[in-house]
């Protein structure tokens, strides 16, 4: 039989995560916490069949929307960018230093691709993002977790640890973190740039969450912060636009942006250009502004029901978080309640039928932790649903409390 290669064993246990997540998301029947979906209504259908009726015409987009493009992608893409979603935030930023990408991912990827030889060490929040993780385990590195508490990464530890294991990159989810739905305090932000610079360690920030903002201040991004370069920012659309678009963009300095062009064009050429176009469409028209209030008034609702549903349905002794934003909230069980043999039956039980994600999965050194812990996202589920889904859930896990 072939032999397959080394990195499909390394990342086999955060690959089996990922699995599970998206066959119970498949499940008509089932009441799913786990992805990472908006709401369906949320989606602006009517308004991208407008503008795709514009512009795949020959005399407007409709030939460059379906010829090869350029692999940094479309420049009025990288210009929106820039004024609408970096610079009202602080970051002064170039086109060209703006790199398109297929979904918010391939940023991980081709950070890896550039950076990491096997057995580079990764510093990563406790917990963090199961799929980079899949990711990074794919190109064989160490990931090393950071210790975190309310106020997001624990900087004390991250400075320790960076002595201590010489990384090659620090991973960090700083607004509305996933998994847990935690915010990185704005002290912090300045720290972790700083810490990028003075041990000459790169920073790969990823943001996807933070325009999904239901209350509290907006904080700047640590790339507003840094003055080496060392931070990088990777964003998605997914979460503002369309997460089938699978549009994505990942702003760096110019020496390290020429280093993942040759990756990019090596991987894919380039991003997809018909959905470039509709995005910068989109925001170009104007759709932008009045598309973000209407997606945080209605996964603010369901943020809203989640937390009441918990509060209700829950047994005695649980913790949650309550995020500002974002489509995640972090559950801590009771008892000696292990959520990943919990899951096995919540799916499979007819009277229960309800996905989440199991915490442990979310933990890269193991060792029993999140083992009574559990990600659930509210984002997808309507209001009725959630409380449903939550009642059943509750009521199983207070029968194994009794």
């Amino acid at each position: 039989m072939v032999k397959f290669s080394k990195r499909m064993d390394n990342m086999k246990d955060s690959a089996a995560v990922i699995r599970g997540l998206f066959g119970a998301m498949a499940n008509p029947g089932m009441i799913s916490f786990g992805g990472g979906a908006l709401a369906r209504e949320s989606l602006p259908v009517d308004i991208l069949r407008e503008i795709s009726q514009d512009i795949l015409r020959k005399d407007t987009r409709g030939f460059e929307a379906l010829s090869y493009g350029p692999v940094e992608g479309i420049k009025d893409l990288r210009e929106v960018i820039v004024n609408e979603l970096l610079n009202p935030k602080g970051i002064e930023a170039d086109p060209e230093n703006i790199m398109i990408l297929t979904g918010g991912l391939e940023a991980m990827n081709l950070m890896c691709q550039v950076f990491i030889d096997p057995g580079d060490v990764i510093l990563v929040e406790s917990p963090t993002f199961v799929h980079s993780v899949e990711i990074f385990d794919m190109f064989q590195a160490k990931c090393i977790s950071v210790e975190m508490d309310d106020d997001g990464m624990d900087v004390v530890d991250l400075e320790e640890k960076i002595k201590m294991h010489n990384p090659k990159m620090v991973y960090v989810i700083p607004t509305f973190q996933n998994p847990t739905g935690r915010t990185l305090s704005l002290e912090r932000r300045k720290k972790v740039a700083e810490l990028g610079s003075q041990y000459d360690v790169i920073i790969l920030e990823d943001d996807p969450y933070r325009d999904i903002r239901y209350n509290g201040e907006e904080l700047s991004p640590i790339k507003a912060f840094d003055k080496t370069g060392h931070t990088v920012l990777a964003n998605s659309f997914s979460k503002i636009f369309s997460p089938g678009s699978r549009l994505g963009y990942i702003l760096a300095d110019k020496h390290i942006i020429d280093r993942i062009y040759d990756a990019k064009s090596a991987t894919n050429s380039h991003t997809a250009i018909l959905p470039q176009i509709l995005c910068a469409e989109f925001f170009k028209r104007g759709h932008y502004r009045e598309h973000l209030r209407m997606l945080c008034e209605v996964h603010r609702e369901r943020r809203d029901a989640m937390m009441e549903a918990l509060q209700k349905y829950f047994p005695e002794g649980t913790k949650w978080t309550y995020p500002d934003g974002g489509l995640f909230t972090w559950v801590e069980l009771p008892g000696e309640i292990n959520t990943t043999e919990l899951l096995k039956e919540s799916i499979s039980d007819p009277n229960v039928m309800v996905a989440y994600v199991a915490g442990a999965g979310f933990f890269t050194d193991g060792g029993g932790k999140g083992r009574n812990s559990m990600r659930l996202c509210f984002s997808a589920v309507p209001p009725d649903k959630i409380f449903e889904g939550i009642e059943k859930l509750g009521n199983l896990i207070k029968s194994k409390l009794e």
